[in-house]
């Protein structure tokens, strides 16, 4: 399916091997397979979420234009963490890559199965709206009706989120 042109926001995470080389890696394909990044937050460094007992994880938050419906970008991403080496085995276990949509447009998703947008966790996860506050601080959630930059204020998240 073939639509106008979207804005969508990805969180893009590495905790394994050479994580800004694997970051550096899937930003270049996402924009082969995606669509146009404009906008690149600082790399972030933060212990791993749900499981700590793992190596701590590099974030970073990217804003791209594409042509591509949501679950073919959901589908694209997918494939490019599969090329990186990213292997499922446990959920919240150490990775490669991770490539999550956050938003696209102001698309509420809720296809349990396969995607949901927004992301039905970024309003918990300091990790998530750091990045993406550096690049769109003004953006509404959809849903909570609030920008991120406001999310952000009011989270209760008091994990260290560390700008590299």
């Amino acid at each position: 399916m073939i639509l106008d042109k979207g804005n969508v926001y990805l969180l893009l995470g590495s905790n394994l091997g050479n994580r800004i080389e694997l970051l550096t890696e899937a930003v270049q394909e996402i924009e082969v397979r995606i669509g146009k990044v404009f906008a690149f937050s600082s790399y972030y460094e933060t212990a791993a979420w749900g499981n700590p007992d793992q190596p701590a994880f590099i974030n970073l938050a990217i804003g791209l234009n594409t042509f591509l419906s949501p679950f073919a970008v959901l589908h694209q991403a997918l494939l490019i963490e599969k090329q990186l080496g990213r292997v499922r085995l446990e959920k919240w276990g150490s990775r490669l890559i991770d490539i999550d949509i956050i938003f696209y447009d102001d698309l509420i998703i809720e296809n349990n199965d396969e995607l949901i947008v927004p992301h039905p966790e970024m309003v918990n996860r300091r990790f998530v709206l750091e990045p993406l506050a550096e690049i769109a601080p003004q953006l509404i959630h959809p849903i909570a009706k609030k920008s991120v930059a406001g999310i952000l204020a009011d989270l209760e998240d008091e994990q260290r989120v560390l700008k590299i």
